[in-house]
């Protein structure tokens, strides 16, 4: 984004928005965030990109039953041992080397190469490269919220 010739202007960009507003009535923004509250927009709560202790996701696109997500793994870290009541995930490694462990497997990916986790079945994903480990998820199913995840296991203490 570029301005040129204005003044008296607050400009911000992110992933998820672009704000422009007179300097003097950027304090409105509040009004904006209540008018997305009371219409059940997910944006005044949930951020497209998402920080987490192995790293962060950035949700690149979302429908109805399907969402896609590009992940980043840092070196040496894994997510939670898991499973989803409700939801499928199709992982495509972009980057580094997968450790995927899927119900009593283990499978090592790496890059162009791809998996499926099927809806119930207990997973993880671990980076055990010296590289950051990009993947692209593709989940389908009837919910995807971040609520419908059972730990088994979570080296960062969540529940």
């Amino acid at each position: 984004m570029t301005v040129i010739g204005v003044e008296n202007l607050i400009v911000v960009e992110t992933k998820d928005a672009v704000m422009i507003a007179a300097k003097d009535r950027v304090q409105e923004v509040k009004a904006i965030v209540d008018r997305l509250k009371n219409d059940g927009r997910s944006e005044a709560q949930v951020h497209r990109k998402a920080y987490r202790p192995w790293g962060h996701y950035d949700s690149v696109d979302s429908g109805d039953r399907h969402q896609t997500k590009r992940i980043l793994v840092k070196p040496g870290a894994k997510l939670s041992l898991q499973k989803h009541h409700h939801r499928a995930e199709h992982w495509v490694v972009v980057k580094g080397t997968a450790l995927v462990t899927r119900g009593d497997e283990q499978i090592l990916l790496t890059e162009n190469e791809s998996t499926y986790i099927p809806l119930g079945t207990v997973h993880r994903l671990e980076n055990p490269g010296v590289i950051p480990l990009e993947i692209v998820e593709i989940q389908s199913g009837s919910y995807l919220g971040e609520d419908d995840i059972v730990r088994f296991g979570d080296n960062y203490g969540r529940v």
